[in-house]
């Protein structure tokens, strides 16, 4: 149960970024820039950013909705499943798993992340541009699961079909509030 009154029919940070629509704007603004915006990785590959981050911190709701819609980016389920039992078994290039693994210790903490995880994806090919968006990635699912676990929000069973809506919602939309907002979502 919520700590504090949320919109019922919006689980996770959804009801979060609608109970505080000022808040809520710029936490968007920057998702949909770092996630969706022009940049040398791909959406699918910064959405498995946010997947490992939410994974490795526990929180339910994001590594679900991340997961699905990761799964709808990459055209299939099995890349994120494996990722979350090893980085180092999934078919993705090195310098996507140098990557990961530079996410993985951020979520950790910040000072986790050493020179040699840094030089090991450069040797991959990482950019100092993708470097910076892993960690900020990183670092802002960091904050989006402390948020979503910290105010106890409801998270929907995983079998339910929720996160499949909720993944098509963020590839076909991204991160902003859909112009005619959440009411359709309500239950008759």
């Amino acid at each position: 149960m919520p700590h504090i009154s949320l919109p019922e029919h919006l689980p996770g940070i959804t009801g979060l970024l609608e109970y505080s629509q000022e808040t809520a704007q710029p936490i968007r603004d920057l998702t949909q820039l770092l996630l969706r915006g022009d940049n040398t990785l791909s959406q699918g590959e910064r959405e498995l950013i946010a997947t490992i981050v939410s994974h490795r911190n526990g929180c339910v709701f994001c590594t679900n909705a991340h997961t699905a819609a990761t799964d709808l980016l990459l055209g299939e389920t099995e890349t994120c499943e494996i990722m979350k039992q090893d980085i180092d078994q999934m078919p993705v290039s090195d310098k996507m798993k140098a990557l990961l693994k530079i996410a993985s210790l951020v979520q950790i903490s910040g000072k986790a992340v050493t020179p040699a995880a840094v030089e090991l994806a450069k040797s991959f090919g990482a950019t100092d541009a993708e470097i910076h968006d892993t960690v900020l990635i990183a670092a802002l699912f960091c904050l989006y699961n402390r948020y979503v676990d910290g105010m106890a929000t409801f998270t929907p069973d995983p079998q339910s079909g929720f996160y499949q809506q909720l993944g098509e919602r963020i590839v076909n939309h991204g991160y902003q509030r859909l112009p005619q907002g959440y009411d359709h979502l309500k239950k008759s």
